[in-house]
């Protein structure tokens, strides 16, 4: 399992979020709301201090990552985070 964040995606990040090298990305399980992973899930995203990384990737300085706790949401598939240029944000999609 792995974490592959875009180039433009990174950069959504870094203006949105007002991060600096250094700073934390975290993915998680939220409960509500429709996922193609987990029935009843849905994506979460926080910029917030790690605690028991279980999976991790550093782009352009920024850690992105999924605690321990959240690896059985995504069912052990990767997690690429793409940008949708006509919604001007972030997307995501699992794949083995």
């Amino acid at each position: 399992m792995k974490i592959v964040i875009s180039d433009q995606a990174a950069e959504w990040y870094k203006d949105e979020m007002l991060l600096k090298d250094g700073d934390y990305i975290r993915f998680f399980a939220r409960y509500g709301g429709c996922s193609t992973v987990q029935q009843g899930f849905s994506l979460g995203i926080s910029n917030e201090q790690p605690v028991n990384i279980g999976i991790e990737t550093v782009k352009d300085g920024i850690h992105y990552y999924i605690e321990e706790k959240d690896l059985w949401y995504f069912d052990d598939k990767d997690l690429f985070a793409d940008f949708n240029e006509v919604a001007n944000e972030p997307e995501y999609r699992h794949a083995q």
